[in-house]
């Protein structure tokens, strides 16, 4: 997710540069893995893969491709929620921030360094994609290429995990934050991203003109959660 993509014309967020101080990428991203925990963006992830399992029966292991995925928490939790309904995910993250990929490295995660807008792997070649609180960083032609590149790659399921728009939990995130000592740059990130956020009708009318037909769904802590199988 680099150059390849024009990122959002509303506000500037830390994570929008590939080049910000890695120091200051992995306290961000740690806090971000905790907002994560606590306010929503595990649990629309879980929705999304629950819904997006292969119907009439699962098969036992699948590839999972986390795009975004910061210091790799989220495709760690999914690996724990899907061993206990018997599936064995094979998870791997890519990430534009190399220091992000060596933190998810360090979590244990197979992560590589790469570009969302060109994703390296073949088409067809990963059974789940999941795109999670990434495409709201990005210009909604961007986000239509970003979502078609996941479309291309995954053989089964496209996971997309987002922001609904709201200045209630705007407000609601920069008070929760601070009491938990989230550092400066998520604080005022998270605000943006949620000013960045979609409603429901325009996150399904770009997945719509990126080939996808997908009910978008509305989730606790201000989230949207939207499951599209390309090949169906």
């Amino acid at each position: 997710m680099t150059g390849l993509l024009e990122p959002a014309a509303l506000g500037t967020e830390l994570l929008d540069d590939p080049c910000a101080a890695a120091a200051q990428v992995c306290e961000s991203l740690r806090n971000i893995a905790r907002a994560n925990r606590w306010f929503g963006g595990a649990s629309a992830v879980r929705f999304g893969l629950e819904r997006a399992l292969p119907r009439g029966g699962s098969p036992r292991a699948l590839s999972l491709l986390d795009v975004g995925t910061g210091i790799g928490d989220l495709p760690r939790m999914a690996v724990a929620w899907a061993a206990r309904r018997g599936v064995a995910l094979r998870p791997v993250g890519l990430e534009r921030h190399g220091a992000a990929a060596r933190l998810a490295r360090d979590g244990g995660l197979a992560a590589v360094v790469g570009d969302g807008g060109a994703l390296p792997f073949r088409s067809a070649s990963v059974d789940l994609v999941l795109l999670s609180q990434v495409a709201h960083h990005f210009a909604p032609a961007a986000i239509v290429r970003l979502l078609r590149e996941c479309a291309r790659v995954a053989r089964g399921a496209v996971i997309v995990a987002d922001l609904r728009r709201s200045p209630l939990a705007a407000f609601g995130f920069r008070l929760a934050g601070t009491l938990l000592r989230f550092d400066r740059d998520t604080l005022r990130d998270g605000v943006t991203s949620l000013r960045r956020g979609f409603t429901a009708a325009s996150l399904a009318a770009l997945l719509a003109e990126a080939g996808g037909l997908a009910q978008v769904t509305r989730r606790p802590g201000a989230r949207l959660v939207a499951v599209w199988r390309p090949t169906a």
